[in-house]
């Protein structure tokens, strides 16, 4: 653990001057090209892991089933999802890397978190490039959390941390999360989700014809359906807006976590909200085109996890050393 410890002393060094406010973070991660040929691989097939968060969650479904009167789902043994990837033959622990407006091939992705006072970086956490940016997101904060003693109080994160499982754990972490909205298209011609509102008190749905939508049940992925009456729907005039559905059934989904994301959408659209947003391009996306441009980090000198880690925490460690002596200097 040698070059975490370092960077870690380094981060505590910068705490020490008074350069980390610890109150306000911003996380992002950004490719690291692999040493190896996109073009040499071979194809396995792998199971997918297990998310963290599904024992809580399987529990707030229960509980919701429960408050709404249905049966709890019977026990079923988990099965075991699979999926064929790419794998490497020169650097086994990369990742293939394909998303929309990204190079393809062998990547690694550093995923690094920057406090909002110096824009001193807390953290780096190196994974493959086929891993999303929410998975280690949870587990990296409260590491910083109780390794540097931060009281944090708000993060800024782009639209890739706009899921479920990250909004329910700000929230239940007490802490403002605003996160970047990205726009789902609904289908061409039919109403957006978002024309349907919902009515807390009597946990329902209303209609753009101000019909009622109620509930029906809440299934095994945690989402809550709720469905309207065909026979008032046959005769509406919006219903060629609303629904394709052959017997006329417009059915709306709400998660059972859904009110921690609405409570995000609020946070980002809060005068204190779009002022940490803003904050993001000053300091998260900075520090990766310094690292980039100044320090080499565009591509991965080492082959390996490790190797890709050790250059990832290297180059923060650089960039932290030269701003505390920038600081001192001007002290």
């Amino acid at each position: 653990t040698v070059f975490q410890d370092v960077f870690d002393e380094v981060v505590l060094l910068a705490v020490e001057h008074r350069m980390v406010g610890g109150r306000v973070l911003f996380t992002d991660s950004t490719h690291l090209k692999a040493n190896a040929n996109k073009r040499k691989f071979v194809k396995e097939t792998v199971h997918v892991e297990t998310q963290d968060y599904i024992n809580e969650l399987d529990q707030a479904i229960e509980e919701d089933r429960k408050a709404h009167g249905k049966k709890s789902f019977p026990k079923k043994d988990k099965e075991v999802e699979v999926k064929e990837i790419k794998v490497s033959t020169t650097d086994k622990e990369s990742g293939y890397m394909f998303r929309d407006g990204k190079p393809e091939g062998f990547f690694y992705l550093d995923h690094r978190t920057t406090d909002l006072k110096y824009n001193i970086i807390t953290d780096v956490h190196v994974t493959p490039g086929n891993v999303h940016d929410s998975r280690p997101y949870l587990a990296r904060l409260d590491r910083q959390r109780e390794r540097f003693g931060f009281e944090l109080e708000a993060v800024g994160l782009d639209a890739g941390y706009l899921t479920m499982p990250i909004c329910h754990g700000l929230e239940k972490r007490k802490i403002m999360g605003v996160i970047a909205h990205r726009r789902f298209s609904p289908k061409k011609g039919l109403f957006p989700k978002w024309k349907f509102t919902y009515e807390v008190e009597s946990d329902t749905y209303t209609c753009p014809n101000g019909e009622t939508l109620t509930y029906s049940t809440t299934n095994r992925e945690g989402y809550r359906q709720y469905h309207s009456n065909p026979q008032t729907c046959k005769s509406c005039p919006f219903l060629s807006q609303c629904t394709t559905a052959k017997n006329h059934k417009k059915t709306i989904t709400r998660h059972v976590w859904e009110n921690s994301k609405e409570k995000v959408r609020e946070n980002r659209l809060s005068p204190e909200g779009k002022t940490i947003y803003k904050k993001r391009k000053e300091t998260i996306e900075r520090s990766f085109a310094d690292a980039k441009q100044l320090h080499g980090l565009r591509y991965c000198r080492l082959r390996s996890l490790n190797g890709a880690n050790e250059q990832a925490l290297m180059t923060a460690v650089a960039q932290n050393i030269k701003k505390i002596a920038n600081h001192l200097t001007r002290g």
